[in-house]
């Protein structure tokens, strides 16, 4: 080999090693609960900064992200809403048993663009209003969390003919923020950074925790960027914007 060509090889070779993931960058689908839209995309965003991974994120309710993995959809990793459908789709044979675990816990709170409308649980007994929006609890465990707390109130009965369901919580806080409803349950993640409005987080003791688990899929579990990202999700960068979103961190 000419002496030139030599040196042209050994500077590809390097640069080849220097790039290091950014060289091998993959792409992975991940399916996401919509009330962890923001601090998913802030997640891929960082992601891709240090692997040069793709994270192409498709969002939607629990319900809906799980019926589309047992029907074949290209998912590789599932960010649920709660600990139970991941687990679900362990048991159905669609994920990887030892890649579940819990990335976050959400928190509730009851929101109004009215400033002065939302004052704690009073506002829920003395039930002033026509419109109270939550998730469907049928598919978005934060509308799970929504119906436990009525019910531990003793509420639950009396508000039932104002409840207006979204089909996730993303669709339930549109319907506030739309003013089509007077007030409603939302994840606190949804309302960082907005200051307007009155709310009440709501104590935990008064609905079961909301243990948000992540899982690989078998279609994922080849994929060197599923993997990763999962990986990434349990580290300090992921940990550090998923608490900045008002969730906290499960302990080991």
């Amino acid at each position: 080999m000419k002496p030139l060509a030599y040196l042209s090889a050994v500077i590809a070779a390097v640069a080849a090693l220097a790039a290091g993931p950014q060289a091998r960058a993959a792409q992975a689908n991940i399916a996401v609960a919509a009330n962890f839209t923001d601090a998913a995309k802030e997640i891929a965003t960082a992601f891709k900064a240090k692997t040069g991974h793709e994270a192409v994120l498709s969002f939607g309710s629990s319900a809906q992200l799980l019926t589309q993995i047992s029907q074949h959809a290209p998912f590789d990793v599932f960010l649920s809403a709660d600990e139970e459908r991941p687990a679900r789709a362990v048991a159905d044979g669609l994920a990887i048993p030892e890649s579940r675990f819990t990335y976050a816990v959400g928190k509730l709170v009851l929101w109004s663009r009215d400033p002065g409308l939302v004052k704690g649980e009073a506002t829920l007994r003395d039930g002033a209003f026509a419109r109270l929006s939550i998730a469907n609890p049928a598919a978005a465990p934060y509308g799970t969390a929504a119906i436990q707390v009525m019910k531990t109130l003793g509420v639950e009965q009396v508000l039932r003919p104002k409840i207006v369901q979204g089909g996730s919580i993303a669709q339930a806080f549109q319907f506030i923020d739309t003013a089509n409803a007077e007030l409603g349950f939302v994840a606190l993640s949804q309302l960082t950074g907005r200051k307007d409005g009155s709310r009440w987080l709501v104590p935990q003791a008064l609905y079961a925790p909301i243990r948000q688990d992540a899982v690989l899929t078998g279609k994922g579990k080849d994929n060197e960027a599923a993997r990763a990202f999962l990986a990434f999700l349990k580290g300090p960068e992921a940990r550090a914007i998923i608490e900045s979103y008002g969730y906290e961190i499960a302990g080991p």
